[in-house]
């Protein structure tokens, strides 16, 4: 039973009762249900709002989700007309690289590598690249064995 449903059985239960609401034990318990009614009230209310926040927010979701699949796809799609748009020239290779602190994959010209770090486009965090490791011969058994 719902809360305004049971309010309404208990609301029949005292007027059934026939007490005299002009004494003291009348107004006390007059005075207590129309607090309680109040409550009921205010709590419908708070509930109807939190319902609608409710569908609110899964419709936010279900529309981010949306659009995290459009630009997932738009980034892996990236072709060579889109190369102006990111500032790149035709001729430079790009890279993808995932920023550690805010987990965003970021694309990258080869210029940029070459300059060593570079700070992320969205927390700030500043990537370095540092290629004086890698062995080529490495990197090419690395790409044998996939």
């Amino acid at each position: 039973m719902k809360l305004s449903e049971q309010m309404s059985y208990l609301r029949g239960l005292v007027d059934g009762l026939d007490v005299d609401m002009t004494t003291k034990e009348g107004k006390v318990l007059g005075q207590m249900m129309e607090v309680l009614q109040s409550t009921v009230l205010y709590i419908d209310d708070l509930q109807n709002q939190v319902d609608e926040l409710t569908e609110l927010c899964e419709d936010l979701d279900k529309d981010l989700g949306e659009v995290e699949e459009f630009l997932l796809d738009e980034d892996e799609d990236l072709d060579l007309d889109e190369y102006e748009e990111y500032g790149f020239d035709e001729d430079e290779e790009v890279y993808e690289t995932v920023c550690p602190t805010c987990e965003n994959t970021i694309v990258l010209a080869d210029s940029v590598l070459d300059e060593g770090s570079v700070n992320c486009p969205c927390c700030g965090e500043l990537l370095e690249f540092d290629f004086d490791d890698i062995v080529i011969d490495d990197f090419e058994e690395s790409e044998d064995e996939e």
